[in-house]
């Protein structure tokens, strides 16, 4: 499927601090319509900061953040409705049954899918009118995600959704999101540590590492287009200025070795080198290696 033309976010300059330790440093970041972008991040990277300054959670974020062309601070309730949100840790007011925390939030929506609610609800097993507190922990976040679904969100916004679910449980997720670009053209940013899930679902990759975001591509381009080059420093640095490799990142091996990760144009050959390792790498290499 083709992206949609257009940006659902816009963010600008991004910086965000506690206690004078920066997490987000100057961070640029566009969200393009239509398509299921995956933020990956070493613990500690600042992925839940950066979702929450997204959103308008974070008072001590500095910088310009656009949601459908409106400044995050000042959105009017007609692009509120149009926000999905699930995050780490949700406050499911566990007193209250399913059935009433959903009608509850249906309160405050003009557009509210019932019939995909029940839908969900049955085939995920939650008990309507049992006590939320009583509901196991992969329940609890399946109810999280149908809040954040039902009344059928432009932009949806996950922050670690699928922690607490069984592989079975993941996949029937992930299914449901598929579903949602592709009949709605939402915009999903989906953070996880689970790479296999992205790769089942992510259009995009996002890696954020040291305050910023240091590369979103297409992940089937990543794969086909980005290698590692090994060998003697000067060789590698040679065929890189030579066959116009972009470098992304560099990591020294040795007096007059080193090991490059870099990209190729889409329509350049790869050409191989004597002396020069060059090799494919999986979204788990591309992670480790990006997110030093």
């Amino acid at each position: 499927m083709q992206p949609s033309i257009g940006s659902t976010v816009t963010i600008r300059n991004l910086d965000l601090a506690y206690s004078g330790h920066s997490v987000l440093k100057g961070l640029d970041w566009n969200l393009p319509r239509g398509q299921v972008v995956g933020l990956l991040g070493r613990n500690g990277a600042g992925k839940t900061s950066l979702l929450e300054a997204m959103l308008g959670l974070r008072d001590n974020a500095t910088g310009q953040i656009n949601l459908f062309d409106q400044p995050v601070a000042r959105l009017d309730d007609t692009a509120r409705e149009r926000i999905g949100y699930v995050p780490q840790q949700s406050d499911l007011f566990e007193w209250l049954t399913p059935a009433q925390l959903l009608a509850y939030f249906r309160s405050f929506y003009s557009h509210w899918n019932e019939a995909k609610v029940e839908t969900l609800l049955t085939r995920w097993s939650i008990d309507r009118h049992l006590p939320i507190g009583k509901l196991s922990g992969g329940q609890q976040q399946r109810l999280s995600i149908i809040r954040a679904m039902a009344h059928e969100p432009d932009l949806l916004i996950l922050d670690e959704p699928v922690a607490s679910l069984d592989p079975a449980g993941r996949r029937d997720f992930l299914q449901e999101i598929v579903a949602q670009v592709i009949d709605r053209d939402t915009t999903v940013v989906f953070s996880t540590h689970i790479l296999s899930d992205l790769e089942r679902v992510a259009f995009d990759v996002a890696f954020l590492s040291e305050g910023k975001i240091v590369l979103q591509a297409q992940l089937d381009e990543l794969k086909d287009d980005v290698r590692s080059l090994a060998g003697p420093t000067l060789m590698v640095r040679q065929l890189i200025q030579e066959q116009g490799w972009q470098v992304l990142c560099e990591s020294p091996s040795g007096s007059d070795r080193t090991r490059v990760l870099a990209r190729r144009e889409p329509e350049m050959e790869i050409r191989s080198t004597p002396g020069i390792d060059v090799e494919r790498l999986t979204l788990e290499d591309l992670f480790l290696e990006l997110t030093r």
